[in-house]
């Protein structure tokens, strides 16, 4: 038996050599570096940072310079986002917006927010609702229901929620008005940012958003909460706890805004609404938090400092 096993033994040391151009097989070595890993949040950094840099010092210019400039950069953004968005649907879910009376009717909607208020959008709002239903008619009763659908939609989500941060600009203090609303979103989103990539372990919505984790959005709550307090009480002479509600609802209302669009986008099958803003996506991709924050920021701002 002995003589055997030796036998075997001689016959299993030999390893034949491997053949040329098959490799032992090995650890692969680590992935190069790309724009699209450069970051753990699956964004080009710098190209995103560079890109919020100039549009921030844009706002803080207007704002700084003549207010009422800030009403056009709205509607530029809200007509560029209603033509992005209007040409995803179109592409991929071959939906029809009826494009010129809902670009048309939003710009009525933002700039008629400035001399009248509430009244004026939501005016304009219903005026452009009856309008998208007569300029549908000659396509026909095919997709007419989804195409009117789409209609309202982009036009309530777009320009009818840009209005209320148009109307964030009139009152005298209206500078300051604008400035919590933005500092407070742009507070939210870094917080919830940092601390997501550095700690995210649980994930807050799998299926819609995989990245957002409950360790971002308590990132996001600290943050929204300290931007709150500091700009209601620096820059509109308001209460601490004033601040910290309008950090907090600020804080629910631009994560309920992204994870919305992630569903819009999961339900397109797309990544990004555009390619417009390097390490952005398209305009809707920075429009998603801020536009349901500006509702909820006039009405509380309204309660709390009447102006």
């Amino acid at each position: 038996m002995s003589q055997v096993s030796e036998e075997r033994e001689e016959r299993v040391e030999p390893t034949p050599p491997e053949p040329v151009g098959k490799p032992a097989p090995a650890e692969p070595p680590p992935p190069e570096p790309t724009a699209s890993s450069a970051s753990r949040a699956g964004r080009n950094l710098p190209a995103a940072i560079g890109v919020g840099l100039l549009l921030g010092v844009a706002i803080i210019v207007s704002l700084l310079t003549v207010r009422f400039v800030f009403i056009g950069i709205i509607a530029v953004a809200i007509g560029v986002g209603t033509f992005e968005f209007a040409g995803v649907l179109r592409r991929v879910a071959n939906l029809r917006v009826a494009m010129i009376p809902v670009l048309v009717g939003g710009q009525a909607m933002i700039w008629l927010a400035w001399p009248f208020g509430r009244e004026g959008a939501l005016t304009a709002f219903v005026l452009t609702v009856l309008a998208c239903l007569v300029w549908r008619l000659p396509g026909g009763a095919d997709g007419y229901l989804r195409d009117i659908a789409a209609s309202v939609f982009a036009s309530a989500y777009l320009p009818l929620f840009g209005a209320f941060a148009a109307m964030l600009v009139p009152p005298d203090d209206g500078v300051g008005r604008v400035l919590t609303f933005l500092i407070a979103v742009v507070a939210s989103d870094t917080g919830g940012y940092i601390a997501g990539v550095l700690g995210g372990k649980h994930p807050m919505a799998p299926t819609i958003s995989p990245k957002k984790s409950w360790e971002g959005f308590a990132g996001s709550m600290i943050a929204g909460i300290a931007a709150g307090v500091l700009t209601i009480g620096l820059m509109l002479h308001g209460q601490a706890w004033q601040g910290a509600v309008f950090g907090v609802a600020i804080v629910l209302t631009a994560t309920l805004g992204d994870l919305v669009e992630s569903l819009i986008k999961r339900d397109l099958k797309i990544k990004d609404m555009g390619t417009m803003l390097p390490g952005h996506g398209g305009i809707m991709d920075r429009l998603d938090s801020l536009l349901p924050s500006a509702v909820v920021s006039w009405l509380l701002l309204s309660a709390f400092i009447p102006s």
